[in-house]
């Protein structure tokens, strides 16, 4: 049971930029044409040694041999680079011998690529120093530059060539290339300003949280408010600068961790990690919180939560999960990539020299790969040292090939987005915000509805028979992840005619898009992709979720997943519906956010509007599992339930709604109960908040309780 529905949310986002689709030129007027061929220049470095550990000098090309899934290579490119490991450190600097500047503006420069520098990488260990502001509060980032200083006046060596990175929620800023001068590198380090860029990634709403009153302000939009994909981002888009250069890189990425939240795309850290695999960086987290030392209800840097965890361990448990689950990422980031993260020390420079003696001696092997199908699968390779006995080889051990989306017809169109549903290497170029929810139908089974949101502005459009066109391409496979199998699956493709209005309110809304399953209670993981078919970019959302079984919910009541929304719409209104007719009625009379007529339009960002109203959606099943194959008994059908919705900030309740009693559907054999609660947010102040659902079954001495957060803006 399926339903696609494609509208426009009510929320604005940014303004959208022109964008130009371009066309083949035609033929010269001498009548020539013009040949171009591409090839594909692949890229590994091998660090060899014997059986003592020591690295194995003097070879050449002719002893490796190279394979590309199975098939044989040449080696069209080789380099020894020469890095002793026990360098000694450049002298030091007296203060008076220090030429520092502090500069009115940092300005912005790129990573030069090899070419462009000729030979002046060879023989040089290159580290990329990348600040993430946006993950560091001010004190950290103050510690954070003070290690980077005191690294570049005592332990850099004359093979060391730093860069400077600086992410403060903007974009990627290349503050220094790859440079030896130090007094230019201290001078940029010096002039960094401390507390510029957020500095709040790990603010969030629980029971940990401190009661500030601190004002809240809307600066990131609706899709990064309550994610840290624009930080994996970031990093993605840093690793691809590194990637003009055959040899090793280091990032050495500084923040106070990063926390994957429950709503977060994982396709964008798989991506980040492909990106940097690709490229041949490594990533080195250097955690600048330091070795921590937390109390258990948190020490002197922030307040008390105020709120009843204190008493039950709740905010103590809080406050542990919290930094825990911000160091899990740094891990994986540096274990997917080949790096060391730095965490729980408070020497940070520590992590800089971790980066600094981990590239020693090493060869760069180049082929041209046979294989040149832009396909974007991963292709194993294999490298041997003939004639070396007992060698040790380390390195990269394949790579996913490039895509190539926009140059085919429909045919081939067609096969390359149902490859990219395969690959195991996201690709996430438009960006993807998705909500699932879950309500049961019967014992057995459970509808599944999902919404998907994406910016329009990043949708492009093109003028067709006098009107803007936008082609989107849908699809999404849906798997059980205890036996790995394909359960259920959406192939849409949305030819959408906009008029000069829509098309305007196109750049400022989002595009939203819902489809439903019928699934059984279980572990699942979905992957949803988007394709701008005027461009070829495409968008990746991934994630796991579970649908509980409610049979054995004994203690509590029943209840669905619950619904945040503040936009009720006509589904006669719909920008495109691929269902017609008796279908789309079939379709309507499943889906629970559908009433008479009107569809209840999921938030999926859970971010509004303090003129708005909020809705609260959700299904309580109040028949007794023993019972539920029959029709429930006249006097259950007169049993109420009462819901209200409570509001807290900073560990404070700052709003409760009026209780309101609903019955069961006197038809279900579940005793499905719905309740609609309508929140007005006009009194409240913008900011992050905790929302919870109350349900109480008064005759039953029952009750259900759900929390999430939510955020308003003005």
């Amino acid at each position: 049971m399926r339903k696609r529905l494609l509208l426009f949310a009510a929320l604005l986002t940014a303004p959208l930029h022109a964008q130009t689709i371009g066309t083949n030129q035609p033929t010269g007027k001498d009548g020539t044409y013009t040949l171009s061929v591409k090839s594909q220049l692949v890229v590994e470095t091998v660090v060899i040694k014997d059986k003592s550990g020591k690295f194995i000098p003097g070879l050449s090309a002719k002893d490796f041999t190279i394979t590309e899934d199975g098939t044989p290579q040449t080696i069209r490119l080789f380099e020894h680079q020469s890095l002793p490991e026990d360098a000694a450190p450049l002298p030091p600097q007296s203060p008076d011998d220090e030429k520092l500047t502090l500069y009115k503006t940092l300005a912005r420069t790129a990573i030069a690529s090899e070419s462009a520098k000729g030979n002046k990488y060879k023989d040089h260990r290159l580290m990329a120093m990348y600040f993430d502001m946006t993950a560091m509060r001010p004190e950290d980032q103050e510690r954070a530059l003070l290690a980077a200083q005191k690294f570049i006046r005592t332990q850099m060596t004359p093979a060391d060539l730093i860069a400077i990175l600086r992410y403060s929620g903007g974009s990627v800023d290349v503050l220094q290339d790859f440079s030896d001068d130090r007094n230019r590198l201290l001078s940029i380090l010096e002039t960094m300003i401390v507390g510029e860029g957020q500095g709040d990634v790990e603010s969030s709403d629980d029971a940990g949280s401190a009661d500030t009153g601190a004002a809240f302000g809307q600066d990131s939009g609706e899709f990064n408010i309550f994610n840290t994909d624009r930080q994996l981002s970031a990093l993605q888009t840093a690793a691809r600068m590194l990637g003009g250069m055959n040899e090793k890189k280091s990032l050495l990425y500084f923040a106070s961790g990063l926390r994957l939240n429950g709503n977060d795309n994982q396709a964008q850290l798989h991506a980040t990690v492909d990106a940097a695999v690709r490229a041949g960086v490594s990533f080195w987290p250097i955690d600048a919180r330091g070795l921590v030392a937390m109390a258990p209800m948190g020490d002197a840097t922030q307040g008390s939560p105020g709120n009843a965890g204190m008493y039950s361990g709740t905010a103590a448990l809080a406050t542990t999960d919290r930094f825990q689950k911000s160091q899990d990422t740094l891990y994986s980031l540096a274990a997917d990539t080949g790096g060391k993260a730095l965490i729980d020390n408070n020497d940070l420079t520590r992590g800089i020299v971790n980066a600094q003696h981990a590239v020693s001696d090493y060869y760069i092997l180049g082929y041209y790969t046979t294989n040149t199908a832009m396909n974007g699968r991963f292709r194993k390779v294999k490298i041997t040292a003939d004639g070396v006995a007992n060698a040790t080889l380390d390195y990269r051990q394949g790579y996913y090939a490039g895509k190539e989306f926009g140059k085919f017809n429909g045919t081939e169109k067609e096969r390359q987005l149902e490859d990219a549903l395969a690959l195991e290497d996201p690709v996430t170029d438009l960006t993807i915000a998705m909500e699932v929810n879950y309500f049961q139908l019967n014992r057995a089974e459970y509808y599944v509805p999902i919404t998907v949101k994406i910016p329009g502005r990043e949708l492009a459009l093109a003028k067709r028979l006098g009107g803007e066109h936008t082609l989107i391409d849908f699809v999404c496979e849906v798997k059980d992840l205890a036996g790995g199998m394909t359960v259920s699956n959406v192939r849409d493709n949305v030819n959408i005619k906009l008029s000069d209005a829509t098309a305007a309110d196109l750049a400022k809304r989002p595009v939203e898009y819902d489809a439903g399953f019928t699934l059984s209670p279980g572990r699942y993981s979905i992957k949803f992709l988007a394709r701008d078919d005027e461009t070829g970019r495409i968008g990746t959302y991934q994630t796991t979720f579970i649908i509980p079984n409610l049979n054995k919910v004994v203690e509590r009541i029943p209840i669905s997943s619950v619904v945040l929304s503040s936009q009720r719409s006509d589904v006669n209104s719909a920008l495109f519906n691929a269902a017609h007719g008796k279908e789309q009625a079939r379709n309507d009379a499943a889906n629970p956010l559908v009433e008479n007529g009107a569809k209840l339009i999921p938030s999926v960002t859970r971010v509004f509007r303090t003129d708005r109203e909020m809705y609260v959606f959700l299904q309580a099943y109040t028949t007794p599992p023993a019972t539920a194959a029959a029709p429930a008994p006249a006097s259950d059908a007169k049993k109420d339930l009462v819901a209200y919705v409570t509001l807290y900030r900073d560990g404070k309740k700052v709003y409760q709604s009026q209780g309101i009693a609903s019955t069961p559907i006197p038809t279900s054999r579940l005793g499905i109960t719905p309740l609609s609660l309508t929140v007005p947010l006009g009194g409240l102040t913008a900011g992050e908040y905790q929302c919870q659902v109350t349900v109480l079954d008064a005759a039953g001495n029952r009750a259900a309780f759900w929390q999430g957060q939510m955020a308003l803006v003005n």
